[in-house]
């Protein structure tokens, strides 16, 4: 799943194209992810071609202060904090956090080193189907999805690897794509994510840092998916279920979006 090349925009991608069986396709232009969007230019072509109508931010309020996004001409802007009751206690480090560790090695190893990284973001993961403040933020941009007549959707958190990897997550499994094409999806971004971080890694690395300690905080991995994925497992028995009871998604809007972001495979 290549990223769409606009310079102004990191890692923005479109879900359409991707296979969900039985001749079917996700529609293009309606279902797109990125990175967060402080330097987008609405003006560039490869964002104004896109049409987006709706914006939907999963950062914090820290975040969306510190870098808030420029909208694309025309959109609105749907705040839904993923992590609003969580972050505190979650063992990961804020965004504005990832500078200093990855320039002190030291610092990085004390607070993330010993597995502790991948810990903590599993249980993030599992948090993003539990947690309160997470559940209404996946309704609120489900239920934008599933709006009769909705333009393009733009969903994203601050790298757009995590957060907004869950989203995509669900609703691709919403949609019936197999388990191989949902994980190939959440991983495609490890390319444009460490080009984007690379100087910094590159400079962890020579000051003696782990590389593989940097890597898993700047990257996803298959085991945070899987954390994810088993805490629906677990509480609800099914995606569907999930949507249904964890997020409060009533199952009409749930078929409309099938609906809006279903089409046959030419």
């Amino acid at each position: 799943m290549p990223a769409i090349p606009a310079a102004s925009v990191a890692n923005l991608r479109d879900l359409g194209g991707l296979p969900l069986g039985d001749g079917r396709a996700v529609r293009s232009g309606l279902a797109l992810r990125s990175a967060q969007l402080d330097r987008l230019d609405p003006a560039e072509p490869a964002v104004a071609d896109l049409g987006i109508r709706t914006v939907v931010d999963l950062r914090t309020e820290t975040e969306r202060g510190d870098r808030p996004d420029r909208l694309p001409a025309g959109a609105r802007l749907l705040v839904a904090d993923v992590l609003a009751d969580h972050l505190a206690v979650s063992g990961l480090p804020p965004a504005a956090r990832l500078k200093v560790l990855l320039s002190d090695p030291a610092l990085a190893e004390e607070h993330l080193g010993g597995g502790r990284v991948r810990a903590a973001f599993a249980r993030t993961y599992r948090t993003f189907v539990s947690g309160d403040s997470a559940r209404a933020a996946y309704r609120t941009l489900l239920t934008e999805l599933g709006t009769p007549g909705a333009g393009p959707v733009l969903f994203h958190c601050s790298a757009g690897k995590d957060r907004t990897g869950w989203a995509a997550t669900v609703v691709l499994s919403l949609l019936g794509a197999d388990e191989e094409t949902v994980r190939d999806e959440y991983l495609s971004v490890n390319t444009a994510v460490r080009q984007a971080f690379a100087p910094m890694i590159e400079g962890f690395t020579a000051q003696g840092g782990d590389p593989e300690l940097a890597l898993d905080l700047i990257g996803v991995l298959p085991e945070y998916l899987e954390a994810g994925l088993d805490e629906v497992a677990v509480r609800h028995g099914s995606m569907e279920k999930y949507v249904r009871e964890g997020l409060g998604v009533p199952d009409e809007v749930t078929a409309l979006i099938r609906e809006r972001l279903t089409v046959h495979a030419a």
